[in-house]
């Protein structure tokens, strides 16, 4: 069931978009080459205690993974795109990193995902994270009243398809609200004019996601981490966004905290 939310419950999800958006500034600006992904893992969870939040991770057991999470934070590394489970690695120079965190605060949810290079990058690797960021800008435009969700996903797939990618509709965004994933699915392509009404009060997650040289996915052992088939690099941006009257509103605004 798609859920509209008020003005007034858009103002009380605020306080868990900012602070979704100021653990990945932190998170982005503590990890560097060297960093092992248990630690980001107990840094994001001792923010969360520190500000009273709830994991929306750590007991997520939907019917695609293998067992609960487990962990408070998604760190996919370089083929792994999506549903990275921590582990014990230690970042090397030039990986290219995607984390994707989700909390509630007060009972409201708020998701939001970046991608970044510790060390020296390939220039690949950042025009594949500009592509899913740009991708992601796009979207967040076209998402006004009077728009349609397919709007969302046509900006998305076009810029995707300009770039020479292909892409995989089968993850893509979704309602947030009180839980973490709700109805409607935004997926990563589309045609315009088409789907659900986008009315003020819809708060959905926006999550272009690529992979440099497929589109096919495959699972790692641990039941989650989700790997490009090819080897080839991923990146992912995601943000909270809600329509209102005036347009949209970006609850994981992240400017002037990178």
């Amino acid at each position: 069931m798609i859920e509209l939310r008020t003005p007034a419950e858009i103002e009380q999800m605020k306080p868990a978009g900012r602070f979704v958006a100021q653990t990945l500034a932190t998170l982005k600006a503590e990890t560097t080459v060297g960093t092992n992904l248990l630690d980001i893992d107990a840094r994001a969870h001792e923010l969360i205690r520190e500000a009273g939040a709830e994991s929306c991770y750590i007991d997520y057991h939907p019917s695609f993974g293998a067992s609960p999470f487990g962990k408070v934070i998604c760190t996919s590394v370089n083929d792994a795109v999506l549903h990275g489970l921590p582990h014990d690695y230690d970042l090397r120079d030039g990986d290219l990193v995607s984390l994707d965190f989700a909390v509630s605060v007060d009972g409201w949810v708020s998701d939001s995902a970046v991608s970044f290079v510790v060390g020296e990058p390939d220039p690949a690797d950042l025009a594949l994270i500009d592509v899913t960021e740009r991708a992601l800008a796009a979207a967040i435009e076209v998402a006004q009243p009077g728009g349609r969700l397919g709007d969302i996903s046509a900006a998305i797939g076009a810029v995707a398809r300009e770039a020479g990618l292909t892409i995989n509709t089968d993850f893509g965004g979704h309602g947030v609200g009180r839980t973490m994933h709700g109805d409607p699915h935004v997926p990563n392509d589309g045609r315009p004019k088409r789907g659900f009404p986008l009315r003020p009060g819809l708060v959905i997650a926006i999550e272009p996601w690529f992979l440099q040289s497929t589109d096919k996915l495959v699972r790692d052992d641990d039941g989650w981490t989700l790997r490009s088939a090819d080897g080839s690099r991923g990146s992912h941006s995601e943000h909270t966004v809600a329509i209102t009257a005036d347009g949209p509103v970006v609850l994981t605004d992240r400017s002037g905290l990178d």
